[in-house]
C-alpha cells in the first residue's frame, strides 16, 4: 500500500552528517523487514547523497573541486543542491562554533553550518534524523560548539538553526539515540506520499512519540506493585535504578528493536529518555532516579507514586507532574515560542 501511494515519486534522498557519531546511519542499515535496501526501493527513493556510503571522494585543485559529479562526491552534492526538490536528512548536530565559523565540524572544506544552510532551501522536506539532529543532544552539552538542531535547541525552537540563519523549511523531527529504523522509513514514505505528518510542540511525529515509554513498558507490572528493583539483573521495576519511562514519550515498547526482540528496560537498562528535546542534560545523571522531586508541597512524586497503585487516571497524573517537574511542561525556554 505505501509503495502503490508513491509509485511516482522518484525522489532523491540527500543525507548529510553533522556533529554526531553516526549511529542513526548504523541503526538505519541494521534496520530489518525490511531491510533499508529493499525499504528504499519500494518506496522509490534513491540515495543521492550519503558521505558515509559513497565510494566517491572530493577532489580539489587550488582549492576547487575538480573533475565531474560520476568522480568527486563534491560536486555531485552541488549538482544535487542547484537541482533542488530533494528530501534532506540530517544527521547530526549543527554547531555554529569557535565565534559563529562553525568550524568545530567540517564537511570536506566547507562547514557544516555553511554547508546546512545552503542545502536547506533546496528541500521538498528536511527530516531531522536522531536526537542530535532534531535538538542539539549530546553535541549542545558543550557550550563551546554553540551546536543546535535543525528547527530546535533542547525545547527552545527560537533558538534552533532553522530560525538562527533565517531559513524557512517544512521540518519533522525523528529523534532517538539513535532513532529507530521504522520510524525514519515510514515518515519518509508519508512524506514522498505527500501526506501531512501530525506533529507535537516538539515537531515529532504523534504515530510514534505520543505515548509514555512507562506506559507499555514490559515491567509496568513490577511497577504497579511497587517492586522497585535496588540493583539491576533483579526482573523487577528499574525507576529506582534511574529509569525515566514515565517521562520518555516513544513506542519502543509496542515497536521494539533489533527485528522487534526487544528494547531497552525488556532488555534490563533503564530508559534514559533519548527521544526527549532535553536530552542527555536533564536526565543525567541517568541511573538515579532525577524525577525524585518535591512537587507537592512536602510530599515526593516517588512516595506518591508507591501509595498509589492500579489507579491509571491518577497514575497519568503523576506522569504529567514529573514531565513538569524536570521542565517538560510543553513550553519552549524563554525566547522561543509556544
Amino acid at each position: 500500500m505505501v509503495a502503490a501511494a508513491i509509485a511516482d515519486s522518484n525522489k532523491k534522498l540527500v543525507w548529510l552528517r553533522g556533529s554526531g557519531c553516526g549511529g542513526c546511519t548504523a541503526s538505519l542499515l541494521n534496520g530489518g523487514n525490511p531491510d533499508v535496501l529493499s525499504a528504499l526501493e519500494k518506496i522509490r527513493l534513491e540515495p543521492a547523497y550519503h558521505d558515509e556510503l559513497m565510494l566517491q571522494q572530493g577532489m580539489f585543485v587550488d582549492g576547487s573541486p575538480a573533475g565531474d559529479s560520476t568522480h568527486n562526491s563534491n560536486v555531485l552534492l552541488q549538482d544535487l543542491i542547484d537541482a533542488e526538490g530533494y528530501v534532506l536528512v540530517v544527521e547530526g548536530a549543527i554547531p555554529d562554533g569557535p565565534e559563529g565559523s562553525g568550524r568545530y565540524c567540517m564537511s570536506g572544506a566547507m562547514s557544516f553550518k555553511e554547508l546546512f544552510i545552503e542545502a536547506a532551501p533546496g528541500a521538498s522536506c528536511i527530516v531531522a534524523a536522531g536526537t542530535c539532529a532534531a535538538y542539539g543532544g549530546v553535541s549542545r552539552l558543550f557550550s563551546t560548539a554553540e551546536a543546535a538542531g535543525v528547527s530546535f535547541a533542547g525545547t527552545s525552537k527560537g533558538q534552533g538553526a532553522m530560525a538562527r540563519y533565517g531559513l524557512e523549511n517544512t521540518v519533522i523531527n525523528v529523534p532517538g539515540c539513535p532513532t529507530h529504523p521504522e520510524w525514519l522509513l515510514l515518515v519518509l514514505a508519508d512524506v514522498l506520499a505527500g501526506r501531512d505528518v501530525d506533529l507535537d510542540v516538539y515537531g515529532r511525529p504523534k504515530a510514534f512519540f505520543s505515548a509514555a515509554v512507562h506506559d507499555s513498558c514490559p515491567r509496568r507490572g513490577a511497577y504497579d506493585r511497587a517492586g522497585r528493583d535496588g540493583r539491576f539483573s533483579d526482573g523487577g521495576c528499574l525507576y529506582a535504578l534511574g529509569c525515566k519511562g514515565p517521562v520518555a514519550y516513544a513506542d519502543c515498547p509496542t515497536r521494539r528493536w533489533n527485528g522487534a526482540a526487544s528494547m531497552c528496560t525488556q532488555a534490563g537498562g533503564p530508559c534514559i529518555a533519548c527521544v526527549e528535546p532535553s536530552f542527555p542534560g536533564a536526565f543525567m545523571p541517568f541511573f538515579s532516579t532525577g524525577e525524585s522531586r518535591d512537587v507537592f508541597s512536602d510530599l515526593n512524586v516517588d512516595d506518591v507514586a508507591k501509595v498509589i497503585v492500579g489507579a491509571a487516571v491518577v497514575g497519568a497524573g503523576i506522569h504529567a507532574v514529573k514531565r513538569l517537574a524536570i521542565g517538560e511542561s510543553g513550553r519552549e525556554e524563554k525566547g522561543g515560542r509556544k
